[in-house]
């Protein structure tokens, strides 16, 4: 696993870095049976719809933000909420697809 911390916001060309980084473990570090190395980009910010348009999943590259200060409470407690029920609507569906 890579793992990349930017101190800005994502910019497309980190995906090119980070896939070079990843064909580096893969090709150097990779044992027998073990599964392609995956790769996180830590950004302060960054647009979902770029990282979408990307499609970075595909090359097992997932984008993440870290907070530079915590949000108030009320909004923090908000986000909880939201991640939660997100999370079992997933669950859900997936209970139902299978």
């Amino acid at each position: 696993m890579a793992i990349e911390l930017k101190l800005g916001r994502f910019k497309a060309a980190h995906k090119g870095q980070m896939e070079l980084y990843l064909r580096w473990l893969d090709k150097f570090e990779r044992q027998p049976g073990e599964e392609a190395p995956i790769g996180l980009i830590l950004c302060a910010e960054s647009s979902h719809e770029q990282v979408e348009l990307l499609q970075m999943h595909k090359d097992g590259i997932t984008v993440a933000e870290y907070w530079t200060e915590l949000p108030p409470k009320a909004d923090l407690e908000r986000q909880l909420r939201s991640a939660l029920a997100d999370a079992r609507e997933r669950l859900e569906r997936r209970r139902l697809t299978h």
